[in-house]
């Protein structure tokens, strides 16, 4: 996919770069398809705040996606290929034969009028989803299940994907995006390819105003802040940080700092560790 970069006509436009968008098909979604989206503003139910810099943005719906991939032995056909506004990916509209309509994650390479598959028994072939225990080793897949029947939780964004590396009992060898090798149920479906749209890293903003347009407010630097607000706050004038390293709002160690539990249930299912 192309990236259009623009003439500096003004300070907002110096450097600001877009998709082309050519593989997109259709401009408007499905109906049945779109569901209400309403804002949270980072706040939960009880109107407290637990995810910081949210706010404002665009109006938009939020598409259903099929990551369950349950449709087993129905065949379906790529109608269009569309933008999502919740995701980085593109997605892809396809009509199976028995009349329903489903949203899936758009991978590379798939175009507008290929045939789709899911279940055991699919070819292995760019958009199939099929049990992890019936692809290849060495295939490169993407919407990989954890639980099975539960729906896709890894490597759902643009340009992600891991491979399979071998097989292990009940269980399949992957390598993740992140460098981290792990074992999965091989009855967790997984789709074959890489996910698309992998250009869009690529993309300069170019003003604040396109980051507000995403719902994304200001964040401001901790050494700005009163002490009270933040670690790193306080002092006449530019201060160090004053600790032996920089620290979270909450007073964590913000560089290197292992958060994840040692005792979580997966702990087992982990070879190797992410890549440094």
């Amino acid at each position: 996919m192309a990236i259009k970069h623009y003439k500096p006509t003004t300070n907002g436009r110096r450097g600001m770069t877009t998709l082309q968008n050519e593989e997109l098909t259709n401009s408007k979604p499905t109906k049945s398809l779109l569901k209400r989206q309403s804002k949270t503003g980072g706040r939960n139910n009880q109107g407290k705040m637990t995810v910081r810099h949210i706010g404002g943005g665009a109006r938009k719906k939020y598409r259903v996606i099929d990551y369950k991939r349950n449709k087993i032995g129905i065949t379906g056909r790529v109608a269009t290929i569309e933008y999502d506004p919740n995701r980085t990916a593109n997605i892809a509209l396809i009509n199976y034969l028995d009349g329903e309509k489903r949203y899936i994650i758009a991978p590379n390479g798939l175009k507008v009028g290929a045939i789709i598959e899911n279940g055991k028994d699919a070819d292995i072939k760019v958009g199939n989803a099929l049990p992890l225990a019936s692809i290849p080793v060495g295939t490169v897949v993407h919407c990989i299940e954890l639980q099975p029947g539960k729906g896709a939780e890894l490597c759902r964004s643009a340009g992600t994907s891991a491979q399979i590396l071998g097989r292990e009992g009940k269980y399949v060898l992957l390598r993740l995006q992140s460098g981290e090798t792990r074992k999965i149920l091989g009855t967790c479906m997984a789709t074959v390819g890489v996910v698309g749209n992998e250009d869009i890293k690529l993309v300069n903003l170019g003003k604040a105003g396109r980051k507000r347009h995403m719902g994304i407010r200001p964040t401001n630097r901790g050494s700005v802040m009163n002490p009270n607000d933040h670690p790193h706050g306080g002092g006449e004038g530019r201060a160090p940080v004053g600790r032996k390293s920089p620290m979270t709002p909450w007073g964590k160690p913000a560089l290197g700092h292992k958060t994840r539990k040692s005792k979580k249930a997966s702990e087992k299912l982990i070879i190797s560790r992410k890549a440094k």
